[in-house]
């Protein structure tokens, strides 16, 4: 089997996963700067194929959602994939390093936070839900 196939199906399942729970997906930096620079609240899911991703912060993206809070945008960039885009997204996030799997809170184009990788791989899903709802509570309008 070639390998390359053999990845595209890992990342073609991370794609679908995240798009089917609701979030945009940007593909290139255009995207990200018109997605990032929307009025009101911002949820970035930065994905990878990376073991965390898909058992911790992918669960947590879909699950985290349905809450009375959340984000008035939901996107996604696709780390290590979509590499021109990630960067782009990255170049927001003023004061974070890159980390993937992650989550970043924008608020009018602006950073709040961020929920880095080192959080995300010592977490369980539900406990990315519950630091994901926290942030939802403090930044968030009910939806």
């Amino acid at each position: 089997m070639d390998f390359n196939i053999y990845m595209q199906d890992f990342v073609n399942q991370a794609r679908t996963e995240i798009t089917e729970a609701g979030y945009e997906e940007l593909t290139t930096p255009e995207e990200v700067d018109q997605a990032l620079t929307r009025e009101g609240t911002t949820l970035v899911a930065v994905n990878s194929i990376c073991g965390c991703a898909g058992g911790v912060a992918r669960p947590a993206a879909a699950n985290a959602i349905h809450y009375d809070y959340r984000p008035d945008h939901l996107v996604t960039v696709f780390a290590g994939q979509d590499r021109e885009a990630t960067e782009q997204a990255r170049s927001y996030f003023e004061g974070f390093p890159p980390s993937s799997p992650s989550f970043a809170l924008m608020k009018d184009g602006k950073i709040v936070t961020m929920i880095e990788r080192h959080e995300v791989e010592s977490s369980t899903p539900v406990e990315v839900v519950q630091q994901l709802q926290k942030l939802f509570d403090e930044h968030c309008e009910e939806y």
